[in-house]
């Protein structure tokens, strides 16, 4: 009779426990499919893209998860298969460092040169003025 008992609680907790589990396992698939790009629609990552390949890409990513890969191993799996463009953010080493200081560096130059033309035309305009009140010049 015990037998039956556990049996039968075991038979109504296992499906309990693997729902209470299935929305980290959503929030784990999210996170690493949004870190992917879609071959497909290339502007999307893989959680957000409708298309087949990405469904197919997300479920390989549950499957993965759920059999206990981390979350690396995942985006490798896929870098070796699709190289290194599937990544969303392109890696901080190597040409990947320029990528991301290339935006603030240009920004600073901007200001920089922008700051030298205004400083020159403000000495500009003092000159002048001066050249006008000095008499016989």
């Amino acid at each position: 009779m015990a037998g039956v008992l556990l049996l039968g609680v075991a038979v109504v907790a296992l499906p309990l426990a693997a729902a209470a589990g299935a929305p980290f396992l959503d929030e784990q698939v999210r996170a690493v499919a949004s870190r992917l790009r879609c071959p497909v629609c290339q502007n999307e990552s893989v959680a957000d893209s409708p298309s087949a390949l990405a469904a197919q890409m997300r479920e390989l990513i549950r499957a993965r998860l759920a059999r206990g890969d981390p979350p690396e191993a995942i985006l490798d799996y896929f870098v070796a298969r699709y190289g290194e463009w599937i990544l969303l953010e392109p890696p901080r080493r190597g040409w990947g460092w320029a990528l991301w200081l290339a935006p603030g560096l240009l920004l600073v130059g901007g200001l920089l040169l922008l700051a030298r033309y205004l400083r020159g035309a403000v000495r500009t305009d003092e000159a002048d003025k001066y050249d006008r009140e000095v008499p016989g010049a």
